[in-house]
């Protein structure tokens, strides 16, 4: 290792802008080479998961980058039902291509009501279902369904069951901690986000435009 970055010291600038710009060519080509391999085209399920912050910001830059692309979208948010968010604003200004549904209580230990958190969770799911199965939206964001799952407020099951039978290329997102083991081995794509350091836990409230 010493000797190779000896050598490199010795080479001119121009020795080393064409000694990387040969390297580039070669990444390139092997790059290119697995692209071309890569030929399915499908609607995706993603799922957002893990105890770190950015799983529905994650999902909304997902949706605002649909909508960029002329896509029609919808959002279900299962459980922040009463929090204004910035998402939310912006995507009013898009009437003619978002369909959205508010339809979370709250989070579960501020209803303390569990019937009530379930009825809420089937109307919001009821929804959902609409909205995954309408061929003109393509992509659907089911925001915090994880959580509604994990409390088994909805069988798991019966949500796979539904995204078997999705239209084929519309995408579907879902966000919230404790993703469920078999929504995990379904999904196309999951991410799970760590936590490494938070403000929250050195007494930081939720800040405007970086939580909601």
């Amino acid at each position: 290792m010493a000797e190779k970055s000896e050598k490199l010291a010795n080479l001119t600038e121009e020795e080393l802008n064409a000694r990387h710009a040969e390297k580039m060519k070669k990444k390139k080509a092997a790059r290119d080479k697995i692209i071309a391999t890569k030929t399915i085209e499908k609607g995706l399920v993603m799922v957002h998961t893990g105890k770190g912050k950015g799983k529905s910001t994650a999902a909304f830059g997902m949706i605002f980058r649909a909508l960029g692309n002329g896509m029609k979208v919808g959002v279900v948010q299962f459980v922040k039902g009463k929090w204004g968010t910035g998402e939310r604003t912006v995507l009013e200004a898009f009437p003619d291509r978002v369909t959205t549904a508010t339809m979370g209580e709250g989070f579960t230990w501020e209803t303390q009501d569990r019937s009530r958190d379930i009825a809420a969770a089937r109307a919001a799911w009821d929804r959902a279902k609409e909205m995954i199965m309408d061929p003109e939206i393509r992509m659907v964001l089911l925001d915090e369904l994880n959580i509604v799952l994990r409390y088994d407020y909805l069988p798991v099951d019966e949500v796979i069951e539904t995204l078997k039978g999705k239209p084929e290329m519309t995408h579907v997102i879902i966000t919230g901690r404790n993703a469920k083991d078999e929504l995990v081995e379904f999904a196309d794509l999951v991410t799970e986000m760590t936590m490494v350091k938070h403000p929250f836990r050195s007494g930081v409230k939720a800040q405007v435009g970086v939580e909601f």
